[in-house]
């Protein structure tokens, strides 16, 4: 109880040190009740203060291990290989933007957004995703041409579900486009992106659900949905894919206020899902084909099709109605890949087991930060990195599978005493020769120690310095795997290690 009241009281002086600094109090004040709080903390954060620290990371952040990084690092470095094949430029932006550059800019989800303490000069926010902030960079550096990937950690204050990706603090990979091109010829080479990049991790099965927010819009319209609804049901048809039309349904009407008939007419339309011909079927619809907006959309996805049929992947698209995709800066085509499980034999359609890129056009985002309101039509793809680690890291659990956390080539070893010195010598040669070795930092190991070291690591190869083998101008090479060993000239050393390695 004493506890309690202490906090209790430490909270009553922060509150009169706020009110006085708020009243802009005498410096001299403020500083007198400032020392006070702050012996207030100290007493507090005494003796009992330490048992109660609880060592763990924050809510929805983790560590990474070695190995995990491992596993980070090739999925890394097969996105980057992606991204540069298609010709992108990589950017960084700040980590906290000013509050207003991300404020309207999110729908609903705005309230996910981390604003910073106000330390007396700026409001500053925590950046949501890569996208505002690469709009933000464009208006401000008056760039309309640009091809870019960016990935770097961002932030939301969901609530995490950790086993399945979701967390707080998330890796984003980021492909944009932006400048004035011919319809969607750039979009399609997102889609192209997701599908190689999906198809070169090997994660299983995929489908990429497409569809267009003009087409929404104009379905919207049709269906009876007042203008100023137009958003708010859109993120409630973005639920589709986690809970059942009925449930959405009565969102709409119960919480949103939306007519039982309209509801009811967006459900004929939000659970058709197809290619080519779903398009030319809604293009003969008497209502939609009657809506500007929804003919523009449709029109455009018919070309997207016949661009993606060029690129051989229309195996993996689906035109699916019901994808909305609640932010609110999508223009145009949104899109979303989702890995399937396909559950057994008598299950038609597969299971859809998350989603792990996304995407979209958002042609008036760069306006909004330009002072007179220039537009970049902008589309990109985003890639769902942590829940693509999360399907392989539960793999390499699974498979009991060992993964290598260091790339060293050698150990470089000795099986006499007192050859610290030649050892040196040899691990700083093939160091600067760009060989990755290593030595056990012992002056004298034992010879099994050394060799159990590389079987533990995985490093595939010893050079053992030796005696008789500095006599005769040679190093033992051993093969970890098939322990086999040869004697090398000291002059072909690098070489021999070098072609030997080269395959792995």
């Amino acid at each position: 109880m004493a506890a309690e009241a202490a906090a209790a009281a430490v909270r009553e002086q922060a509150e009169v040190v706020r009110r006085l600094k708020q009243d802009e109090a005498e410096p001299e004040r403020i500083a007198k009740e400032v020392a006070k709080l702050l012996e207030m903390k100290a007493q507090l954060g005494g003796e009992e203060g330490k048992h109660k620290f609880v060592l763990k990371t924050p809510k929805g952040t983790r560590d990474y291990s070695p190995k995990q990084m491992a596993i980070r690092e090739r999925v890394f470095t097969a996105i980057i290989n992606c991204f540069k094949r298609h010709g992108a430029e990589v950017i960084d932006t700040p980590v906290f933007e000013l509050k207003e550059t991300l404020t309207g800019k999110y729908g609903e989800d705005s309230k996910l957004i981390y604003d910073l303490k106000d330390q007396g000069g700026e409001l500053l926010s925590l950046r949501y995703d890569l996208t505002v902030p690469f709009a933000r960079y464009l208006a401000m550096n008056k760039i309309t041409n640009i091809k870019r990937y960016h990935i770097a950690k961002v932030y939301r204050r969901d609530n995490p579900a950790m086993t399945r990706g979701r967390y707080r603090e998330f890796y984003q990979c980021d492909f944009d486009i932006a400048g004035q091109f011919d319809p969607m010829i750039p979009d399609a080479e997102c889609l192209k992106i997701v599908h190689e990049i999906l198809s070169d991790l090997q994660l299983g099965d995929f489908l990429i659900k497409v569809n267009d927010r003009r087409i929404l819009d104009g379905m919207f319209a049709v269906c009876g949905v007042p203008d100023s609804k137009f958003r708010t049901i859109c993120s409630s048809v973005d639920k589709l894919d986690k809970v059942p039309w009925e449930e959405v349904k009565n969102e709409m009407v119960g919480e949103k206020g939306l007519s039982p008939e309209a509801a009811d007419r967006i459900g004929e339309y939000v659970q058709l899902h197809g290619g080519l011909d779903l398009i030319e079927q809604l293009l003969q619809d008497p209502k939609l084909s009657q809506n500007k907006l929804a003919k523009e959309g449709l029109g455009d996805m018919k070309l997207l099709f016949e661009y993606l049929t060029l690129f051989g992947i229309t195996g993996k698209i689906s035109f699916d109605l019901s994808l909305a995709r609640g932010l609110d800066y999508y223009t145009g085509v949104i899109y979303e890949a989702v890995l399937l499980q396909q559950q057994n034999d008598h299950v038609e359609d597969p299971v859809s087991i998350g989603s792990v890129a996304g995407g979209g056009r958002y042609d008036g985002l760069v306006g909004m930060f330009d002072p007179k309101g220039r537009k970049v039509p902008c589309v990109g793809v985003s890639i769902g990195i942590e829940r693509i680690f999360s399907i392989l890291e539960q793999r390499v659990e699974a498979s009991e599978e060992k993964i290598r956390t260091t790339e060293t080539q050698v150990l470089v070893a000795s099986a006499q005493k007192k050859l610290l010195e030649e050892r040196l010598k040899l691990i700083s040669e093939l160091w600067d020769a760009g060989i990755k070795a290593e030595i056990l930092y012992k002056k004298n190991p034992k010879l099994l120690n050394q060799l159990q070291y590389c079987e533990e690591t995985g490093i595939p190869l010893v050079a053992i310095v030796g005696e008789q083998e500095l006599k005769d101008g040679v190093v033992k090479l051993r093969d970890v795997a098939t322990r086999e060993e040869v004697n090398i000239r000291r002059e072909n050393l690098i070489e021999e290690i070098r072609m030997r390695t080269s395959q792995l």
